[in-house]
């Protein structure tokens, strides 16, 4: 397999849409809340590929729906994402000084700051979730679903508890139910959320729920494993931070439980995994299929 012709045109055309959309729909205010917002927009606007939010577009175009709808539900799924990196980044969690090449919130502006901008930005996620232009274009029945959706992938059931299995894995032997539990929930579970709601938003039957669902994981759990490797293999160019640093805090990973090469083989069994999730659909997935050759296997 190998990427569609016009794939990188196209991932650019989403990127600046949902950018574009992030611009407009988290707001820049001023007077006391303006330190505030400055840093929300900080830390949101710093860069990155947008993968959750594009996998929103990219499952409602899977089952039919159209995109355009849903970028107020796509700018949600990024700031939760972001408030998550704000908040991993903090010194009482991975105390990371460098996100993306650019100092992290809390060094750039401070911790209350830091904690405080990661706060407004979840709490804005669901403002978003509840925006006037999902309400008025879609059954409320389909938005309570996706709602349930993502609040379960953000919270208790999701990033949150990934993220604490992380904290309490470091500086020990991990076993494998382990580290499938932390990437399972911190990552993958995001992940798989953010391709379900878009296209349940838009209608998807029962089986196409499946097959994106199953898609949703894989991609999720390999995607994880990936940065893994790029940990060590990578340059901090491309990582945006220091190379080795995930080995320097002793922090569960695959290629610490399983080698460099057994992760290798894990990531891509779960692409080919990924891309049968998908044989149920035509052409209209075509974008989801580019994206898990992108990010998996372009990377080994």
């Amino acid at each position: 397999m190998s990427l569609s012709p016009r794939f990188f045109e196209r991932l650019k055309s989403w990127q600046d849409l949902v950018n574009g959309a992030l611009e407009h729909m988290v707001p820049r205010l001023s007077g006391p809340a303006a330190r505030l917002t400055e840093a929300m927009h900080y830390s949101l606007m710093a860069g990155g590929k947008r993968l959750r939010p594009i996998l929103v577009l990219a499952g409602a175009e899977a089952v039919g729906g159209s995109f355009q709808r849903l970028l107020p539900l796509a700018c949600a799924i990024e700031c939760i994402h972001t408030y998550s990196l704000i908040h991993d980044d903090l010194p009482a969690m991975d105390d990371d000084d460098l996100r993306r090449g650019k100092p992290t919130c809390h060094k750039a502006f401070d911790e209350a700051t830091a904690i405080l901008a990661g706060d407004a930005l979840l709490t804005h996620a669901f403002r978003l979730l509840a925006h006037e232009d999902l309400e008025a274009a879609f059954p409320a029945d389909r938005l309570f679903r996706v709602l349930r959706l993502i609040s379960e992938a953000a919270g208790l059931y999701g990033m949150v508890a990934g993220q604490m299995a992380d904290l309490l894995a470091e500086g020990r032997p991990v076993s494998p139910e382990e580290l499938y539990f932390i990437h399972h929930h911190k990552t993958a579970a995001l992940i798989r959320a953010s391709v379900l709601a878009g296209a349940v938003l838009c209608g998807a039957d029962p089986e196409e729920e499946r097959a994106l669902s199953d898609y949703g994981w894989k991609i999720g759990h390999a995607f994880q494993i990936v940065d893994d490797i790029l940990d060590l293999e990578g340059d901090e160019e491309t990582l945006g931070k220091p190379v080795g640093s995930d080995l320097e805090k002793k922090k569960a990973t695959y290629p610490a439980l399983y080698g460099l090469e057994g992760a290798r083989k894990e990531a891509r069994a779960l692409l080919q995994g990924a891309l049968e999730s998908l044989e149920l659909f035509g052409p209209e997935a075509d974008f989801l299929r580019d994206i898990a050759y992108y990010v998996l296997e372009r990377k080994l």
